[in-house]
């Protein structure tokens, strides 16, 4: 997986006066992926892909939790 690929997956769009970063669930996809196989960090992963680590988390977290491996409880 080619990490300039899923930067260019990522939308832009205006709010106000303001941008917001919009990610495809396809790059969400892969980059949850990419922290599965590669055995790297959310954090490091992130920092390659510069991509908030606070988002991958999220996006990591919610993946987990829809397969059934959340934290019992949480």
């Amino acid at each position: 997986m080619e990490t300039g690929i899923l930067r260019f997956q990522r939308k832009k769009h205006q709010v106000g006066s303001k941008y917001t970063k919009r990610y495809t669930e396809e790059l969400k996809r892969d980059t949850i992926a990419l922290v599965d196989s590669s055995g790297k960090t959310v954090t490091a992963v992130a920092r390659e892909l510069g991509i908030s680590s606070e988002s991958l988390r999220g996006w990591y977290r919610r993946a987990k939790a829809d397969r059934g491996e959340g934290a019992p409880g949480g």
